[in-house]
């Protein structure tokens, strides 16, 4: 059998930093170094040798003990932000409850290093009872394996990254695609199962070890076909062909040309806001016409839509207003003799607020660059202003399928239907998550609420996130719920997981995400 482990050894191991250890749960193999330990937390089934750790550095062979090399990840109520200290859990012969334990409500188990299901048939590793508010509540904490996931990019840029289906590569693999822009940001969808296992063994490496990093915060580099580079990282601005982004528009050119059409009347004859969607110009457009201005005569370049709204005035790329144009000049194709004036004052700016240039028309009609004057400054300065800071939010998207809810109940089905009946609360790392509609159970959550370095990997390839289901403890029993292996939530933090060996785990207590909901206090728990 081909050994999978590293080579590099592992780091030292304190006690409190080996939170799990797992007893076998077959025969060994006969052929298998006296030395090894077969694991079994996934389908690649290491034999990993003493000081060595598996493929997925998640569990080691610790003196002939397999441990899980991660704490298990709890979170308190009173913990101060940023307390990431690791503590062990104690035998269970002379354990006993840390203070606070008994507090109702007072702590919750995240899946973030809790261990998995795998092979399938085993109830989650932690099925904990609790109270929140008088209600008697459980929640079943697992640690899936994901080949079926991926991650939603949202990059605010007025940019253009890259045509749409594009693929986007990592590497030089191809790892997702482009979707649609939504008003201000670009989509890419990244991961997912067919770069995971439908292409080559590369491939599926590297889509796997993007998937990780983005996860967990990180940042990584991709290039877009037809597009530019791009640097994605959680709640950081996007870095595009090498410059970080700043600003998000506060809108397109018409809606621009709207906002600030009070502002700019008296102050300018004409406002052109360039922007690759829909350029807006002030005089010929409802809000000058409601304001009674005098057209300015200036012809744009592109397709108009309606009054004062133009598509497609120059190439979509990094210059201004996501075009590909440097002199904003260029989308204008000429005056009209007939209405324009030697004197006109003209506004070209961007939809960011970032690009923005003075013009006045001279005898012949012909735009002449000026300096900025203050009051017309001011406007451009609050179009930045209104404009919200460029952000990467990566969102992961998951199927909860298979072990995952036969680690809940014998009948998964009634899982899925719980859950779709508002009947249980589902969290990722203890940050709230999105449940799709339709069929199975979808999940949808933004990495940043979620605890540091949540996400690992197997080598099958296959992502490993958290995932809580939280209930009335009566709900549980209803759908078929493993209720022998429900534990109070006092002696799961005295010895963490039991095992066959009765073994104690560690755990890393941390206070939840300031902007999540406290995960036993939201309905349908106690509604």
């Amino acid at each position: 059998m081909t050994e999978h482990t590293k080579t590099d050894g592992l780091p030292v191991l304190e006690p409190v930093t080996v939170p799990q250890e797992l007893a076998r749960s077959r025969p060994r193999n006969e052929r298998m170094a006296s030395d090894k330990i077969e694991c079994n937390a996934c389908p690649v089934l290491c034999q990993i040798s003493a000081g060595k750790s598996g493929a997925c550095d998640r569990y080691a062979n610790v003196a002939g003990t397999l441990v899980r090399v991660d704490p298990v990840v709890l979170l308190r109520r009173s913990a101060a932000q940023g307390a990431t200290d690791v503590v062990p859990f104690l035998p269970r012969e002379t354990g006993a409850a840390p203070d606070g334990a008994g507090e109702a409500g007072e702590f919750f188990v995240t899946g973030v290093g809790s261990s998995t299901t795998y092979p399938d048939y085993k109830p989650a590793p932690f099925i904990v009872s609790s109270k929140a508010d008088g209600v008697d509540v459980v929640t079943v904490v697992t640690e899936g394996i994901f080949s079926y996931c991926s991650f939603r990019v949202k990059i605010d840029t007025d940019r253009f990254l890259g045509p749409e289906q594009a693929n986007v590569r990592c590497k030089g693999e191809v790892v997702g695609h482009v979707t649609t822009a939504e008003y201000g940001s670009q989509m890419l969808s990244l991961g997912g199962v067919h770069h995971l296992t439908g292409g080559s063994k590369k491939e599926g490496r590297v889509t796997c070890e993007m998937m990780a990093a983005l996860g967990n915060k990180e940042a990584v580099e991709l290039a877009i076909d037809g597009g530019t580079q791009v640097v994605v990282q959680s709640g950081r601005p996007p870095i595009v062909n090498g410059v970080p982004e700043a600003r998000m528009r506060v809108g397109c050119g018409s809606a621009t040309v709207g906002i600030f059409a009070k502002q700019f009347y008296g102050v300018a004859d004409e406002v052109v806001v360039v922007d690759d969607h829909i350029t807006g110009v002030l005089t010929q457009h409802q809000a000058g016409r409601c304001l009674d201005m005098r057209l300015s005569g200036v012809k744009i370049r592109g397709r108009r839509s309606t009054p004062g709204r133009y598509f497609q005035v120059a190439n979509p790329g990094t210059g201004w207003g996501g075009t590909d144009i440097a002199d904003p000049l260029a989308i204008v194709e000429g005056w009209d003799p007939e209405t324009a004036w030697p004197g006109l004052r003209l506004l070209m700016v961007s939809t960011t607020g970032e690009h923005a240039e003075w013009y006045v028309l001279d005898e012949a009609l012909k735009p002449q660059r000026a300096t900025l004057p203050e009051p017309v400054a001011r406007i451009v300065h609050r179009i930045g202003e209104n404009c919200e800071a460029s952000l990467c939010t990566v969102l992961f998207v998951g199927g909860a399928g298979g072990s995952l809810r036969a680690g809940v109940t014998e009948n998964p089905v009634l899982l899925t239907r719980s859950i779709k009946d508002s009947l249980v609360n589902v969290t990722c790392g203890g940050a709230p998550a999105y449940v799709w509609p339709g069929g199975g159970i979808t999940v949808m959550v933004d990495v940043a609420r979620m605890p540091d370095r949540s996400f690992g990997t197997v080598p099958t390839p296959a992502i490993v996130a958290p995932i809580e289901f939280t209930m009335r403890l009566d709900d549980y029993r209803s759908l078929g719920g493993h209720m022998n292996n429900v534990r109070p939530i006092a002696d799961v933090l005295a010895h963490g997981a039991l095992h066959d060996d009765g073994a104690p785990t560690g755990r890393r207590i941390e206070a939840p995400g300031p902007a999540n909901p406290w995960p036993l206090g939201r309905a349908p728990l106690l509604g």
